[in-house]
């Protein structure tokens, strides 16, 4: 079973035979003031760490919290539709030798914006 958050309340109490994606909100979304970084500390090697990247502000501060918040979870970082491209921001991970998986929005890619799909 695998269970996708954002994190903004406690993951504490989530079942440990459950792998868990949490999607830290980056600043363009407007939604990071509801991040709880202290969930951070309760991923394991079987969890991911999936961040949103829309800007290369997000991308710097998506570092910093890598760095800040040290985790035994896989690190995501995956391109906004139409705000980045796959191309850039696979560069900024090379740039800085991150040991980052990087992820597109496959449903994106295939039907864009299209609703149901």
């Amino acid at each position: 079973v695998s269970l996708e958050t954002s994190g903004s309340i406690d993951i504490g109490a989530v079942n440990s035979g459950v792998s868990i994606v949490m999607d830290v909100k980056t600043p363009s979304s407007n939604e990071s003031k509801h991040n709880k970084y202290d969930n951070i500390a309760k991923l394991e090697v079987k969890d991911q760490l999936k961040f949103v990247i829309g800007s290369k502000a997000d991308f710097d501060w998506s570092v910093d919290i890598v760095n800040q918040y040290p985790t035994e979870a896989g690190v995501l970082f995956s391109p906004v539709f139409d705000a980045i491209t796959p191309t850039q921001l696979a560069d900024w991970i090379l740039s800085k030798q991150l040991n980052v998986r990087m992820q597109v929005q496959m449903h994106k890619l295939l039907w864009g914006d299209e609703p149901g799909k």
